[in-house]
Order: structure tokens, then sequence, then C-alpha cells
């Protein structure tokens, strides 16, 4: 990132905060509503996915076993047990999704940094869509879950914005008690196997702007943290709608950037 003007740096530290701050709120999406800005301020996904990767691992450690270690820290009583995690569910995910997954990864490291733009843009388009008119997503037969693991297992392969349809496949088979922590265990061990394959490919991890956008990230996770509660007991249709309107601007600025490099 040395060849970026002063101001790319302000919109990319203002874009890592959306990232966590969307991560924490929603559960999931922090790379998948955060990459179309990033795309629109340098079309290059390679220089940015290592960066929300790394941020993933932590933050999934952190909404997962954060609070038990603060209670246990506190003295107090309560604390987090296996149950909250569905594992049998994630061995069952991640069976299907492995396969795509890694062709995924192969893509994003050999397909030209434009191709992968247009297909991540495309892609959020078609979420924000889904948030504008109030249809999310949804999983409701074996046949669609299998589909919907597959694409999101490649999606989040290439490029780390699989979260929603994997996502939608969870919240039908796994407890609402437990959804949160399951989507995070997952997220954990997918991207984890995407650092892995990234490095041995020697790709460039950016370790030192971790340096200044990791408490760019926290400052979005605890705003994040505050929405979510809302969330939980409020209406998110309208946030929902705003969200989706901004993402579908943003992805077709992105779409015609990288279409005219």
């Amino acid at each position: 990132m040395t060849d970026l003007a002063t101001h790319h740096y302000i919109l990319i530290a203002l874009t890592f905060v959306w990232s966590g701050f969307v991560r924490s709120g929603l559960g999931f999406g922090g790379a998948a509503l955060a990459l179309p800005f990033l795309l629109v301020i340098h079309p290059e996904p390679v220089l940015f996915l290592p960066l929300l990767a790394i941020h993933l691992l932590i933050f999934s450690v952190w909404i997962t076993h954060g609070r038990h270690l603060v209670a246990r820290w506190r003295g107090s009583s309560q604390t987090r047990t296996a149950s909250n995690i569905d594992w049998r569910f994630i061995r069952y995910a991640l069976a299907i999704m492995m396969v795509p997954k890694l062709i995924g990864i192969v893509g994003l490291i050999t397909l030209p940094g434009e191709t992968v733009s247009i297909v991540i843009c495309v892609i959020i388009a078609a979420y924000a869509v889904g948030y504008i008119t109030d249809k999310p997503i949804v999983s409701q037969h074996k046949a669609t879950d299998i589909l919907f693991l597959a694409i999101g297992g490649y999606a989040s392969g290439i490029s780390l914005i699989g979260a929603p349809l994997i996502a939608a496949v969870f919240a039908s088979h796994v407890a609402r008690s437990a959804l949160r922590d399951t989507l995070f265990v997952t997220w954990f061990v997918v991207t984890g196997l995407k650092v892995i394959a990234l490095m041995a490919a020697g790709v460039d991890m950016q370790w030192v702007h971790h340096l200044w956008l990791l408490p760019c990230v926290t400052v979005g996770h605890i705003l994040g943290m505050q929405v979510h509660e809302w969330l939980q007991t409020g209406d998110a249709k309208l946030f929902n709608r705003f969200l989706g309107t901004a993402l579908l601007l943003v992805s077709s600025v992105g779409i015609a950037t990288a279409w005219n490099t």
C-alpha cells in the first residue's frame, strides 16, 4: 500500500472501522460488506483479503470466548459451555464447503485482480438487493442447503464473501442461542485454512498495516456490539434497507471502476 495517497489511507481506516462494526453487529459480513468500499479505493482484492482474514481470526476468538474469559477473570459463576457451539453441523457444513473453497482460493491467486473485483461486487450487489427488499437469503431444503454451502464455500475462498449464504443455511438448522458462536467457529476454521493457503502461495500478508488497522477494527467492533444488542430486541428492517442501498451503490461503482481499469 506504499503507493496510495494520504486520503486513501484515511478511507481505508474508516472502512475497517465499518468492517468491525458490521462483523460484531450482524454476526457475519465484516469482509463481505467492507470489500466493495475497499475495491473502490483500490481494485486489488489480494491486497485487502489478508488483512480482513487476520482480523476475522482475531475477533472470532474474541466473540466466542472473550466474554467467557472476562467472566472468569471477574469471578463470575456464569461460564460458557460447549453447548453454545453446534459441532455436529459445523462438521457437516465443512465437508460440503471444503472443495469449493479450495477452488476459490486458487481462483483468487491466479485470476486478474479486476476479474475478481467484478465477481465480488456482483455477489455483493445481489446481497444488497435482498437487504433492500427485505427478502433475506433463506434455505429450506437439503438440496438448497448443499447448493448454498457449496457456493458460499467458493465465495469465501475467492474473497471471504460467502458469509450470507452460509449463515442462511446455519440459521435453518442451528438453535438461535448457539447460532452466533457456531458461525464464528466456522469462520475461524475456513479463514484459517485460507490464511495458510495465502502464506504458502507467497502472498504479502501486509503485517505492518495491522499495527494501525487493528485499532480501527476494534473501535468498530465495540460500536457493533452495541448495535447487536439493539438488533436482538428492535426492528432491523430500516437498518437493513440503509445498508443494502449503500452497498448497491458502492458495488455498482466498484464494478464500473474494475471494468474500466
